[in-house]
């Protein structure tokens, strides 16, 4: 009896272990860093979005991933938009910055919606999602792991947390008829009222007064993040990248080693710079500075 119950053991130990390795941990200890452009493989139009919200539902939520089987929030969409060849940027915070800013009002399928998720909601895009019709919205669940659908007129966390939306589709004739259409998705409910603006109206009203990051090609101001011997490390040019900085790397010998100065920018006016310089020092680096590279 002992040795058929010892072999019942085992079995379920390595069924546990099987089931449980398959699942990706949601934070790794080493995030993949690298950001993955997605191959584009679909017309630029609403079917595409549907096809692939089908596809990609109850796909694992995995921070810093892009897909193409894990996503974080805005990876999710970043992959979907580049898709189509739609280049977006890779975090909510910078995704929320361009397209066409409309009212929750004018809602329609495939626009993004934007969340401050943050405990005092401090006016932070910290969440973003895609609008699927009638009040529900797809995106990579950091609450339940996995992409999934939320209902904005149902659910008051979300609906209270609501900030910006943003549409990137082309205006076609197509978008107009596809709007006439009935929606034969698994995500259909009962018919409800006009989505109304009953959410931050200082912020939903009107586009941010804040100007998107103003980075030129031919500027010559920078912010110095540091010096490094060698290349700066993965991890901080990704925090870079996330909060939504561009950055360059100038490299020159001293001393028989090969030093890389870490630079944010650039930028054409030194009052960009200077606003900047604050929140560098905040979030990034505490001694940064100003630099101008001519």
């Amino acid at each position: 009896m002992t040795k058929p119950l010892n072999i019942l053991y085992i079995l379920l130990s390595l069924s546990a272990l099987l089931f449980t390795g398959c699942k990706p941990p949601h934070h790794p200890k080493n995030p993949h860093y690298e950001i993955k452009k997605p191959k584009v493989k679909y017309p630029a139009q609403k079917k595409s979005l549907e096809k692939m919200v089908k596809k990609l539902k109850g796909s694992p939520y995995v921070w810093a991933e892009e897909g193409p089987n894990r996503f974080d929030c805005s990876g999710y969409t970043y992959y979907m938009y580049g898709s189509m060849g739609i280049d977006l940027p890779r975090t909510a915070r910078e995704q929320a910055k361009v397209g066409k800013y409309i009212k929750p009002s004018e809602l329609k399928y495939g626009d993004l919606i934007f969340f401050d998720t943050t405990r005092k909601r401090n006016g932070k895009i910290t969440h973003v999602g895609m609008y699927l019709g009638d009040g529900w919205f797809t995106h990579a669940s950091t609450k339940k792991y996995e992409v999934v659908y939320s209902n904005l007129r149902t659910s008051p966390y979300y609906k209270k947390r609501l900030r910006i939306c943003r549409r990137y589709l082309p205006d076609t004739k197509e978008a107009h008829m596809a709007k006439a259409a009935p929606q034969a998705t698994p995500w259909k409910t009962k018919a409800f009222k006009q989505l109304k603006e009953k959410t931050d109206s200082k912020v939903t009203r009107k586009p941010p007064t804040r100007p998107v990051i103003d980075n030129s090609k031919k500027g010559s101001f920078f912010v110095q993040v540091g010096s490094f011997s060698g290349q700066p490390k993965s991890e901080l040019l990704y925090k870079i990248r996330r909060l939504g900085y561009t950055y360059r790397i100038i490299k020159f010998p001293r001393n028989g080693k090969q030093i890389s100065k870490l630079l944010i920018g650039p930028y054409r006016y030194k009052a960009t710079a200077l606003d900047i310089l604050p929140k560098v020092k905040k979030e990034i680096e505490p001694s940064a500075f100003i630099a101008e590279i001519l």
